[in-house]
């Protein structure tokens, strides 16, 4: 099973049961066997939040459908690690058994820069992001509006992705470019 060493560490005591059962109830869906640990919020339309099976969700995480159109969907066994924040404007898809380190950031959003307005009287520009099963993405990273990141695939600590990523390619840089490919 993809994950098994933190999985098997995690002892859940009356209290975790509790929050999560209480986080559980917010949510549109949620698989069983989940994990949220302490302080991680679902924001603003936690009912577009749909969570699959044994998902692991560490401390000071925040995933937030900024609107009533907009969707977070995450597939099974994946974890989001600590102080991640996940902001779809639009849709941002996690597939199944996904690594996401701590302080990732995934935002499928941005503003306008027209010199003519001031920046936050422009509207927001919005494109899906879709991670694809079996996807590592290190610590620090920062995943943009627009991108697939197909399966299989490596994010390197600190990169910020901005355009597709291949299967099976490991990217890193600012702005992230294909670096190696896993073997």
């Amino acid at each position: 099973m993809s994950n098994q060493q933190l999985r098997k560490h995690i002892n859940p005591t009356w209290k975790d049961r509790l929050r999560i059962w209480q986080l559980q109830r917010k949510l549109g869906f949620c698989g069983k066997g989940v994990y949220f640990e302490k302080n991680v919020a679902f924001m603003r339309y936690p009912k577009l939040i749909r969570i699959g099976d044994q998902v692991v969700v560490k401390e000071g995480a925040k995933i937030c459908p900024c609107n009533e159109q907009s969707e977070v969907s995450i597939g099974h066994r994946t974890t989001i690690g600590y102080q991640t924040y996940i902001f779809a404007s639009e849709k941002i898809t996690v597939g199944n058994d996904c690594l996401i380190a701590p302080f990732v950031y995934l935002v499928d959003s941005d503003h306008g820069i027209d010199r003519s307005l001031p920046i936050n009287q422009q509207a927001n520009s919005t494109a899906p992001i879709v991670i694809e099963d079996d996807v590592w993405i290190a610590t620090g990273a920062k995943i943009l509006k627009g991108v697939t990141i197909q399966k299989g695939a490596v994010i390197a600590a600190g990169a910020v992705v901005k355009d597709d990523v291949p299967a099976y390619a490991i990217v890193g840089g600012m702005p992230g470019k294909i670096i190696g490919e896993r073997k």
